[in-house]
């Protein structure tokens, strides 16, 4: 695995690079910079960064108690398949401000191999629910 470094500093994330990334994803498709400046200000973000370049990000909502939402973990292009994912998903689950979370989701169409290495399962329990409307869009 390359030499990685994790940071908790937001002032070190690249927003341009980080947007475009996200926006060319199968998710990302209409969202807009606006729209990620707010889920960015209103989460808790995290970069990888490689001889101080970022290459990875990844984020969680959270209510810092009980329930943690793992969103936009993403590597650039050239730099996936090297373990970066791994480093980003496992510093979000160590974070400290986490510990006492219990609750953690996600939502993936890609990747729940990766996500069950850490003991995320599918879920089809009966209780977990989802709502998915039409939004009202951001302003670009």
């Amino acid at each position: 695995m390359p030499d990685i470094e994790i940071s908790f500093d937001r002032s070190r994330i690249d927003f341009r690079a980080t947007s475009d990334v996200i926006k060319a994803s199968y998710w990302g498709d209409g969202r807009t910079d606006e729209g990620h400046r707010r889920a960015f200000e209103n989460s808790l973000c995290v970069g990888a960064y490689m001889d101080g370049r970022q290459v990875g990000f990844g984020r969680v909502v959270s209510d810092y108690a009980y329930f943690a939402y793992l969103a936009d973990i993403v590597i650039w292009p050239d730099f996936r398949g090297a373990g970066i994912g791994t480093r980003l998903i496992q510093a979000l689950l160590d974070h400290p401000e986490l510990a006492s979370v219990e609750g953690w989701s996600l939502r993936t169409s890609d990747a729940h191999e990766l996500y069950a290495r850490f003991g995320f399962v599918t879920q089809n329990d009966g209780m977990y629910m989802r709502l998915v409307r039409e939004p009202r869009r951001l302003p670009e």
